[in-house]
């Protein structure tokens, strides 16, 4: 069965850090890529981060680059998204997801993380 887990989120204020993590189960780890995604109430979803896990690729949103770096360890098949100066506008429910590559499709999606940011 595939899964998708993810966890590290909360509630914390401006300028904070944290560290979410996705852990795989499944399937083929190398096989994939894992993006992270984004959504606020009344707002479109985004994609903000993604690897691939063949290559350790990566992309970043612009909203975040310089912010946010994600990574990857193949021996737990978990990829992490480390977020730093956080932001009221990073508020949002984050997901990870299984995509063929990072541009998608994406075909499985696990549950989310919410992550709060307070000014």
């Amino acid at each position: 069965e595939v899964q998708l887990v993810e966890s590290g989120g909360g509630l914390l204020q401006a300028g904070g850090s944290l560290r979410l993590s996705c852990a795989a189960s499944g399937f083929v780890f190398a096989d994939y890529a894992i993006g992270w995604f984004r959504q606020a109430p009344g707002k479109e979803r985004e994609r903000v981060s993604c690897i691939s896990s063949s290559d350790g690729s990566t992309y970043y949103a612009d909203s975040v680059k310089g912010r946010f770096t994600i990574s990857s360890d193949s021996a737990k098949n978990t990829v992490y998204l480390q977020m730093n100066s956080l932001k009221p506008d990073d508020t949002a429910l984050y997901y990870c997801a299984r995509g063929t590559v990072c541009t998608g499709p994406y075909n499985f999606w696990g549950q989310g993380t919410q992550v709060t940011v307070s000014s």
